[in-house]
């Protein structure tokens, strides 16, 4: 199964249910400035720079700023919708990648529109998504948790288990519970709208909640 395309259908879908001026999980940021994100990703070699070079970053940043500028009306931001969901041109980098590109990217920033208002009831979820984001995500989480210092040990809500960090430092491991799409959202940095529950020594869970802060 072929992923991508159905989440990127639904990211559009979110973000005109939400209108240009929506807030969203990414500080800063409406939904205007998201649905730029995702244009000028797939469009411009700058802004893909950008978002892993830390001196490109500014500007990145401008750029987004800039074409949401465009898109503060109705009509502006429904054309720049549209251009999210028409995908990148064939050129493009992030058209070659498919699902190991765009999966965590979808789902995560279609979470970002939808949970930016405060807390809305989950999404009902095809099974075999919720494997493919739990197998995204452990291909994902060590990069974030790199700088942990305690082990790490996610676990879903139906039982399965996998540790993503060993502990280090005289630390011991936390275990973090919860439904794969928050687990998602907790190691991508949006713990503050995700519903998962940690466990272990408190000076453990202390450190690892101050690298990825829970609600």
């Amino acid at each position: 199964m072929t992923w991508h395309p159905i989440l990127r259908a639904q990211l559009a879908d979110a973000l005109l249910a939400a209108g240009p001026d929506a807030p969203t999980l990414c500080e800063g940021w409406r939904s205007r400035h998201l649905a730029a994100h995702v244009v000028l990703r797939e469009s411009s070699l700058t802004v893909g720079a950008g978002i892993a070079v830390p001196a490109l970053a500014a500007r990145s940043d401008a750029a987004i700023d800039d074409l949401a500028q465009t898109a503060a009306g109705d009509g502006p931001f429904r054309d720049l919708v549209a251009r999210v969901a028409d995908g990148p041109p064939r050129w493009h980098p992030t058209s070659w990648a498919g699902d190991a590109a765009n999966v965590v990217e979808f789902f995560v920033h279609t979470e970002d529109v939808r949970r930016g208002g405060g807390p809305v009831p989950p999404r009902e979820l095809d099974p075999a998504l919720v494997d493919e984001l739990w197998r995204r995500l452990l291909q994902t989480a060590r990069l974030p948790l790199r700088r942990a210092g305690v082990g790490v040990v996610l676990v879903r809500q139906d039982g399965q288990r996998r540790r993503v960090r060993g502990p280090g430092g005289g630390h011991g491991t936390v275990v973090v519970r919860g439904d794969v799409p928050e687990l998602l959202m907790w190691v991508h940095g949006r713990g503050a709208a995700a519903d998962v529950d940690l466990e272990g020594d408190p000076s453990d869970v202390a450190a690892l909640r101050s690298l990825l802060p829970v609600a």
